[in-house]
């Protein structure tokens, strides 16, 4: 289970694009969002760091919590 501290994932619209990156590393990953505390967990098996790449990429850099 990663954990991530995203400051600009602020709203559902927001969650919406930060699952998608997440998703595009594991479609098999379950992600949980919470746009209020600006978190989000992830179960999966992959690397945390290809997670944060696609983050940033786009536009939600983050960082592990």
């Amino acid at each position: 289970m990663h954990r991530f501290y995203i400051p600009n994932m602020t709203c559902g619209g927001c969650a919406k694009s930060v699952t998608q990156a997440l998703l595009s590393i594991d479609a098999q990953a379950h992600i949980e969002t919470d746009p209020a505390a600006r978190q989000v967990k992830v179960d999966s098996a992959m690397d945390e760091n290809d997670f944060l790449a696609a983050l940033r990429e786009a536009g939600y850099p983050a960082r592990e919590d």
